[in-house]
């Protein structure tokens, strides 16, 4: 009797795996004639809600945000409506998967709960799907809009009222459905935008649009593209961060900028100004002091001209100072880049060596790129080789004729036999020119080339690893991608990438055809 029995633990039975059940409504699911201002849905087990502002869709979209419960647990979800209804419009709750069972938090998938405050429930819908300009497949998910196009339609509506109609891209695939919308003439928009308030941020969200208006109902299907605006350009408070310093930030795209001083200035007076190249600022320098309490520039750009002012302090100069922008291990072709706290206006070659590691000195030459105020020292590098390049005390002489300590950087080249290469052949391209781009897998333009004529495209020192290629079909012939606007409605350049991720490995040489369609 003492050793019938076996130890164990007991297992519970199989786990569940099946999703909550509707056992009624209160109202029933696609009532007409609703009047009421709560939803009761009664489950067949214990739920919860979870990510529900991630998930729940309301369309059209209520001003005040309805009550929902449970807030832990309950067998029944509530629905309390705290806004005036429209008349003869049709609602939908899009619940996304934020019903889950309580012990396995298995999903109710996309449950969505429709009345109408009319006779009838809107019918129509309207499908497709979306994609990136820049990437292979748009980040899900997208938020897709309906604005009805109506005597009070305009387009600035998309950046502050919420649209008649709402939807999302289910999974990765970004496809979409509008459904239960009514008869009539559409702006169909599609969003990514970080705060799901369903209005156009230009600053944070992508936008994509249909090539004119929707007409319902139809039997098409419709693509959206997204695309990032460029920022209106602005031009910012300008700031003094030393004695002859200062910064003009702004934001847009700069073409020719160029900064006046209005306020009289003392005789002699000179300035020299450069982009950062990190942040969208220019740098403005000048040269003798200032003794007024603010200053006055007359700041252009293009077509557009602004007066601002800046309070002048009372601060210490800068000293010349020289760093590395671009140095360490390079490939041939890389050229060492320093940068200088202040604007440079010669360097002395003279006071310059560069020698291999066998001390064989090597030629080369030097300029100073104005755009970015960086020094440039070029020569001719090997594989797998060390350069020591020093540089005597006043090698740099700034804008204020301040010379430079002495200095040393090490260049250091890898094997040609640490790299791969890729050759790629095109095929049924339409039109030229073309910018073809390497990227990295996180899609950061590792190498590009700019294409005139169907000649294969030579790719060299690439690191090992996994790459996409991009055709980017430069329609303006400007030497970059432009994206697109749209109040003007103007679309960006079209960009079609290879089919597959390429893998390239160290002394490796790939030979690619890219066909487009």
């Amino acid at each position: 009797m003492a050793n019938c029995a076996k130890k164990g633990t007991p297992s519970g039975g199989p786990l569940d795996s099946i999703p909550p059940v509707i056992v009624r409504s209160i109202p029933e699911n696609y009532t007409t004639n609703f009047e009421g201002d709560e939803i009761r849905i009664y489950f067949d087990e214990y739920i919860k809600l979870k990510d529900l502002q991630k998930n729940l869709i309301i369309s059209p979209p209520l001003k005040y945000s309805p009550v929902i419960t449970p807030i832990s647990t309950s067998k029944m979800l509530k629905i309390k409506i705290l806004d005036t209804l429209q008349e003869n419009t049709t609602y939908s709750f899009n619940f996304g998967k934020s019903i889950v069972d309580n012990n396995q938090e298995n999903e109710f998938e996309y449950f969505k709960y429709v009345f109408s405050t009319g006779s009838y429930i809107d019918s129509l819908k309207v499908s497709g799907r979306v994609f990136d300009a820049e990437l292979p497949v748009a980040e899900f998910p997208v938020t897709v809009l309906m604005y009805e196009v109506n005597e009070l339609f305009r387009d600035s509506l998309v950046y502050t009222q919420k649209p008649m109609y709402i939807a999302a891209t289910r999974d990765s695939s970004n496809t979409f459905e509008i459904t239960n919308v009514k008869e009539g003439k559409y702006l169909l928009l599609a969003l990514k935008e970080p705060s799901n308030d369903y209005t156009f941020q230009p600053k944070t969200d992508k936008i994509g649009f249909t090539e004119g208006f929707v007409d319902l109902p139809t039997d098409s299907t419709y693509s959206i593209t997204l695309f990032k605006e460029t920022a209106e350009y602005t031009i910012g408070r300008p700031a003094q961060l030393s004695k002859y310093h200062i910064v003009f930030g702004y934001e847009g795209e700069v073409q020719e900028f160029d900064i006046t001083p209005l306020t009289s200035t003392p005789d002699g007076f000179e300035s020299m100004q450069f982009r950062d190249v990190v942040k969208d600022s220019l740098h403005y320098w000048f040269k003798p002091e200032v003794t007024a309490d603010s200053l006055l520039f007359l700041v252009r750009n293009a077509h557009r001209t602004d007066t601002v002012e800046v309070r002048m302090k009372n601060l210490y100069p800068d000293s010349l100072t020289v760093a590395a922008y671009r140095s360490g291990t390079m490939i041939p072709t890389d050229t060492l880049m320093l940068r200088s706290s202040t604007p440079l206006i010669r360097i002395e070659d003279s006071a310059i060596k560069v020698i291999d590691r066998d001390s064989v000195e090597i030629a080369f030459s030097t300029r100073i790129n104005p755009l970015n105020n960086l020094a440039e020292i070029i020569f001719r590098k090997e594989e797998d080789q060390r350069y020591t390049v020093n540089m005597l005390p006043g090698t740099f002489t700034d804008f204020y004729e301040a010379k430079s300590d002495s200095l040393q950087y090490v260049v250091q080249t890898n094997a040609t036999s640490d790299y791969g290469t890729l050759n790629l052949s095109l095929r049924n391209v339409d039109s030229y020119p073309l910018i073809v781009e390497l990227l990295t897998d996180r899609y950061k333009v590792a190498d590009s080339k700019y294409k005139s004529d169907p000649s294969p495209v030579y790719f060299e020192y690439i690191k090992p690893g996994n790459y996409f290629i991009r055709i980017i079909f430069d329609a303006n012939e400007n030497g970059r991608w432009d994206t697109g606007k749209f109040l003007e409605r103007t679309k960006p350049e079209r960009i079609v990438y290879f089919p597959v991720k390429l893998e390239v490995r160290a002394n490796w040489s790939l030979n690619e055809t890219f066909t487009l369609d």
